[in-house]
């Protein structure tokens, strides 16, 4: 009974098991993978962590307006000889005395800048045009992240389409086996014809192979930019691209449209920008040492010695030292006016001017290579539109001489030569148009990407 109830749960366990297996596969859209790649991304959250470090920056310059306050607490035990006037007044007694005496002290003082040639001002205006260079930053590394990520999807789906093309070829193929075999056999058709159709059904099966690695390769490709575990079994979904790219080669696009577009909207632009404005306002704090720097202080201090005493009274307590009779007030206002400080100064503006020229002529780099970046893509995408074009037309055409010579040689008036030959050209017309509409495709998202377009909220194919 025993091995009964064994036998009955194993053979349970080996018939659930695939179905366990199948239900452990996670399903993943376009829009998922994004969201999961912006999740794991470890450069964005680099970016994250810089843009948290701006912030505090700027918390950081708002407090400098404030004044500063601090404070002191001290107290000490000494030993040794120590004059004392009181005993000169009496005949006979030695004024120095060997004393063991403890005081305490205490001091808060505030001090607040007046003016620094508005070196406050101007480190808060940097800060917050490095906070503006900090966020363009993160975005366009958001923009990359999604790029890369549509990119490596596409390409998944580019395989899995060239898969079910050699798939099916395959599939015909060996069914154009069996109808020659069978024509072999009843002496319609020669012996040499059947040798040519298994050596064609081999070469088919080696194509599915490869297709079946390309997959898995760019399987793994998109895995690695998601930043999952590699050894999960992933399912992606394939969206509807034929209606998307009918609807893309309509598109009627400006080339100077779309370069105004991409300077306008290019996020590492615009924090390029923001660095020129904080290496500004840099260059005014540097000028602003040239200037006199005014501050006021205002502080108030204590003491108690047990060594202290008033004539006739004695010692006094402490509460009457420390809070009352050796209580010391000061207000104070200084000017510092800077004369010469062995060219520090000087060298510093001039270390900043060249900085923002360095800067500025970045910009007008990173300018032109945007204009050039956008320029390539609009080429590329008007000759994308014009192959997909040319491949559609060839697609069907080849559908066609396959049908009409898969006809032709089922009444034998057609060599299996030719209907071979019309077969692989029917196969590479197909893969042409596939390669062809994803090469459109991913040519309309590069073309976003390089105009700043990519968000992440609505990517799709």
């Amino acid at each position: 009974m025993k091995r009964l109830l064994s036998s009955t749960l194993f053979a349970l366990l080996l018939f659930t098991s695939p179905i366990l297996l199948a239900q452990e596969a996670r399903t993943i859209s376009l829009q998922e993978a994004i969201q999961i790649a912006l999740d794991n991304n470890y450069q964005l959250k680099q970016a994250k962590n810089n843009l948290e470090l701006a912030n505090e920056s700027i918390t950081s310059e708002y407090a400098d307006f404030a004044p500063s306050v601090s404070s002191s607490l001290s107290g000490g035990r000494s030993t040794g000889q120590q004059f004392i006037a009181d005993r000169l007044s009496e005949p006979g007694l030695n004024p120095f005395v060997d004393v063991t005496s403890q005081s305490i002290s205490g001091r808060i003082g505030v001090d607040i800048t007046i003016f620094d040639g508005f070196n406050n001002i101007l480190s808060l205006r940097a800060s917050q045009q490095s906070k503006v260079s900090s966020e363009e930053s993160l975005q366009r590394a958001k923009e990359q992240v999604i790029f890369n990520t549509a990119t490596r999807y596409l390409q998944v789906l580019l395989d899995l389409q060239l898969l079910e093309i050699a798939e099916e070829n395959l599939e015909n193929s060996m069914q154009q086996l069996e109808q020659v075999r069978a024509q072999v056999e009843v002496g319609s058709r020669p012996t040499v014809d059947l040798y040519n159709q298994e050596a064609q059904v081999a070469s088919d099966e080696l194509a599915v192979t490869q297709q079946e690695n390309g997959l898995k390769f760019s399987k793994l490709v998109l895995v690695r930019q998601l930043q999952i575990d590699p050894l999960g079994d992933y399912e992606f979904i394939v969206p509807e691209t034929e209606m998307e790219v009918t609807q893309s080669v309509g598109h009627d696009f400006s080339l100077s449209e779309l370069i105004d577009q991409a300077i306008l909207n290019r996020s590492d632009l615009k924090s390029e920008i923001a660095d020129i404005k904080t290496l500004e306002y840099q260059l005014q704090i540097a000028q602003g040492s040239l200037y006199p720097s005014v501050s006021a202080s205002a502080s108030m201090s204590s003491r108690y010695s047990d060594q202290y005493s008033l004539p006739g009274q004695g010692s006094v307590s402490f509460s009457d030292q420390f809070f009352d009779q050796q209580i010391n007030r000061s207000l104070g206002l200084s000017v510092n006016i800077p004369i010469f400080q062995n060219w520090n100064r000087m060298y510093n503006i001039q270390s900043s001017k060249v900085q923002l020229k360095n800067a500025e002529l970045s910009f007008d780099n990173s300018k032109l290579q945007v204009i050039q970046e956008v320029t390539q893509a609009y080429n590329d995408y008007t000759s994308y539109v014009k192959q997909l074009e040319a491949s559609e037309k060839s697609r069907r055409a080849s559908e066609r001489a396959f049908e009409t010579q898969q006809e032709r040689y089922n009444v034998g008036s057609s060599t299996l030569i030719e209907l071979s030959q019309a077969q692989a050209n029917y196969v590479e017309a197909q893969s042409n148009y596939t390669q062809a509409m994803y090469n459109l495709i991913f040519q309309e998202k590069l073309l976003d990407y390089y105009l700043g377009k990519l968000s992440g909220d609505s990517v799709e194919f």
